[in-house]
Order: structure tokens, then sequence, then C-alpha cells
């Protein structure tokens, strides 16, 4: 399936990175494990699964060397573990992971566990994972517990394994957006990079699970009012949780001005931030490490107006990283019969010609 570069959309004057995605920042991951399953209903069976778990690995020694990061909210009704940690000490230390909401424990634990594995250090000095979630009961049979440790780790192994890839990640309904819905449609995993001027590297990955489709724009056109009703989910899809990635050395406050940039993003693709959505973002910088007693390696900083071409590369980006979590995804069926409808890309390039988008 086609990513909206292949179909000609372009966001913004920056241009990408050689994957157009989280991979192209030196040392990052991205892995999934999708679960679907059809089994039936509980107490004799798990279910309808349309599930799984996104794995953001950031560094592989994250723990003794903690990446600056920092975070912000655009409507609070979610969960992001680890988010008041990397406010108050403006770092982060583990990969993130994100998953479904009632999943969210059973990622903690695993999240808990990988890191016991790694880093034995950690029975001695705390950690807390950063696992994000977003509700994808309208798909995924929640009544069970669909995800285990297994699945975890092997989305954690996937993530390694993919870091230096030639090709970009898998998006869409993979992983933890294989059950999501976003603007009327089906969504997802999207992710998207930018180079500034200056060389540096911004890269956005979305968990994107929020909206109705009138309120759908693609490239500044309003393609979700220009499309027939369809079927969609009853109430607006609620959450998003959307994390920037930069080789940039940005500090701690630096990061949660970058992760603010993401709603932005997201409004331009639509969003309203819904009385139940969670949008909650953060950011880190691959290149701004400390140790652990948080005395800040020595080095460059970009701070201030420098900070205006990476801002401009988030909200791009974030834009981009919609799109392809929608271009990206097939029409889901899930449980008791709902249906999440694939948004076509011949349709989304036809509206754009008849609004005289250029390039497409």
């Amino acid at each position: 399936m086609p990513r909206a570069c292949d179909l000609g959309i372009r966001i913004g004057r920056l241009p990408t990175g050689p994957t157009n995605s989280v991979l192209d920042v030196s040392g990052v991951g991205l892995g999934h494990t999708t679960l679907i399953r059809d089994e039936s209903p509980p107490p004799d069976g798990r279910g309808i699964a349309r599930t799984g778990v996104t794995v953001l690995t950031l560094a592989d020694d994250a723990f003794r060397r903690p990446l600056a990061a920092g975070g912000a909210v655009l409507n609070g009704a979610g969960e992001c573990t680890g988010f008041l940690t990397a406010a108050e000490w403006g770092t982060v230390e583990t990969p993130v992971y994100l998953t479904s909401t009632l999943q969210l424990g059973r990622v903690y634990d695993a999240a808990c566990e990988i890191e016991l594995d790694r880093e034995p250090q950690v029975a001695v000095d705390f950690i807390i994972p950063m696992v994000g979630e977003c509700d994808d009961s309208y798909l995924n049979d929640c009544r069970r517990m669909q995800v285990t440790s297994g699945d975890v780790r092997a989305a954690h192994r996937a993530a390694a394994e993919s870091r230096g890839a030639s090709e970009p990640p898998p998006e869409g309904a993979v992983g933890s957006g294989t059950g999501m819905s976003c603007l009327g449609f089906k969504g997802g995993i999207g992710t998207s990079s930018r180079v500034t001027d200056d060389g540096y590297t911004v890269a956005v990955l979305l968990m994107t699970n929020f909206g109705v489709r009138e309120q759908l724009v693609v490239a500044g056109v309003p393609v979700g009012r220009m499309l027939a009703t369809g079927q969609e989910p009853e109430r607006p899809a609620g959450s998003c949780i959307g994390v920037v990635v930069t080789d940039a050395p940005v500090d701690g406050a630096g990061c949660a001005r970058l992760a603010r940039r993401i709603g932005l993003g997201l409004a331009r693709a639509g969003s309203a931030a819904h009385h139940g959505s969670g949008e909650i973002f953060v950011a880190a910088s691959t290149t701004r490490r400390s140790d652990r007693d948080g005395s800040v390696e020595p080095g460059p900083l970009v701070s201030g107006r420098s900070m205006d071409p990476l801002f401009q590369a988030v909200v791009d980006a974030a834009e981009e990283s919609v799109l392809n979590s929608l271009l990206q995804s097939p029409t889901v069926v899930g449980r008791d019969g709902n249906v999440s409808e694939g948004l076509d890309p011949d349709t989304v390039v036809g509206l754009l010609a008849v609004a005289g988008h250029a390039g497409v």
C-alpha cells in the first residue's frame, strides 16, 4: 500500500530522510508484534483479537546514559507511564512502548523484565519504562488480556533488528496500531522524517486513534467533507500517542517544546482533540546525553531561535505521519462485526487532483 510520498503528496519544504521514518535517526529501531485472532467469546476463548505491541528503541545504552527528553499533553484522557519522570528529570532511559489501554500493565511488566535482563543495575536503581496506550476496543475484544510478555519481547527484538534498515518500517494496522481508527477510517502506526538545513534529522512516530471523517484534511484539502458518508465508529475515536526523536542536541526543556508541536501537525490533519482523547507527546534527543546522576555530558546545544527549523520539521513530519497511518491501513473487521474502513489511496489522489493540489 502506498505512503503519502508515493502518491506525490508533499508536506512542507524540508526534505525527508532516506526512509522517511524514525529509522533515519541513527541508532533508533522500530518493531511490532501484531495479534490477530478469531476465537470464541470469553469465557470459552479469548474472543476477537485486533491488537498488539510497538516498540521504539532509542539507544542501546539508554539506561546508563539517559537521553534528554520532555513531553506535552494536548488532551489528557490517556496514560503514558514514565511521562512524569521524564518531565521532572528531563531524560528518558528506556524504549518507548505502545499498546492498547487494558494491555498497558502487561507491557509495563514485560518492559521492566527486559531492562532487568539487560541491565543488572536496574535491580538496585529503579526504572520506570515509558509505555503509552490508546483504546482499540471498537475492534479488539478487551475482556481478555491479549498481549503476553513474549509478544513484548518479540517486538523489542524486531526493533533492535530494524536499526540501520534501508526501507521504511511497517505502518498502518500493525503492532499497537492493529485495532486503532483515525478520522473515521482505519488508522494505526505512522511515521515520517525531515532533515533541516543544518543537517539535523527530526522524525515522528504516531499511534493514531482520533477524530471523525468529516474532519479529515489531506495536504490542506478537506477530503473528509468531499467523501460520501460511510461506516465509521459511532463515537469519535480518542487519542494519539506521538514521539519525536532527533539527533539535534536539544535539552529536556527543548524536547518538551518539540513534543508540543506534534499537536500542530495533528490539527493540520483534522484533529480537534475531543473530550475523550488522550493526545500525549514525548520527544528525545539521541545526542544530548547524561550519566546516571544527572550530569549532562559536554557538547553543543540547540536552543532559542535555533529551534525554529526543528519545530517546522516536527509539524510537517507529524502531519505526514497521520496520512501514512491511514494510507497504509486496509479495512479491518473486528469484534461484533465492527468495521474500520481503509482509506482508498486512489480516491484521495482523485480528490486532490480535483482540488488542484500541486504534484498530484
